[in-house]
């Protein structure tokens, strides 16, 4: 079975289709634009899996728009995690006469993408979490998981409340995901008594962290918040355990 995010807002595209028998076809076209290359790929494929799956299930199911049969097809395009690259997809999408578009993946993609999308008339539904996906008042662009705020103030409060810590340090990839939740994370760890030591910079396509692990070790931090990408969590803790950063 899908998950309940990856039906929802198929469901959704039927019901905007639904709203309008003149625009009803025989086909329906479901875009996906996410990083199906580089380092996030395995996101994006996931992503795209869900959504055959989903179509595959909704075609079987042989659904009716104002009396008339519906088929829904897949339209699957790379954005790469560019920015650049997720406009192109976004146009592309557009000109193919593409109805209801799942991502883009990343809140860098999403951000620009959704001018593109609501434009068209297109409806968009994303992952990225930046508050700024959301906030241009775009009526056909809907996010499906928590906001940075949301996220980095929890973590923040979880730090605070259960793990007890008084003493942290963040490091943030300069991507708009990765430093919008550790700018939460770090207003919110401050509110809640929790001193942070250091803030350190990296980027998404970085694998040497020593000399900023180095500079957080040195500050005595109890703990490391990394705003950022899953393909970096797993050099970096290697990398942290080299150099005795036991936190």
């Amino acid at each position: 079975m899908p998950s309940r995010q990856k039906m929802l807002p198929i469901a959704a595209a039927i019901m905007l289709l639904a709203s309008s028998a003149a625009s009803a076809q025989e086909v329906v076209k479901i875009g996906v634009s996410g990083p199906l290359s580089g380092a996030n790929a395995f996101a994006g494929k996931d992503n795209e899996n869900g959504v055959r799956l989903a179509i595959e299930e909704l075609n079987a199911k042989k659904i009716k728009v104002a009396g008339k049969s519906v088929t829904f097809a897949l339209s699957s395009e790379d954005d790469q995690g560019d920015p650049k690259a997720g406009v192109s997809v976004a146009q592309k999408f557009v000109d193919s006469g593409v109805k209801f578009v799942l991502g883009p993946y990343n809140s860098g993609v999403a951000i620009p993408a959704s001018r593109i999308y609501n434009d068209a008339g297109i409806l968009m539904s994303t992952v990225g979490t930046n508050p700024k996906v959301t906030q241009s008042g775009y009526k056909t662009v809907f996010r499906i998981v928590a906001s940075d705020t949301q996220l980095g103030a929890s973590m923040a409060n979880y730090a605070a409340k259960q793990l007890k810590l008084k003493n942290v340090g963040v490091i943030d990839d300069r991507t708009a995901f990765g430093q919008g939740v550790a700018m939460e994370f770090a207003k919110q760890a401050k509110r809640a008594g929790i001193k942070v030591a250091g803030h350190e910079f990296t980027n998404d396509k970085a694998s040497d962290f020593a000399a900023i692990l180095t500079a957080l070790k040195a500050r005595k931090v109890e703990a490391i918040f990394f705003g950022g990408y899953a393909p970096q969590g797993a050099p970096m803790a290697r990398q942290m355990r080299a150099l005795g950063l036991n936190v």
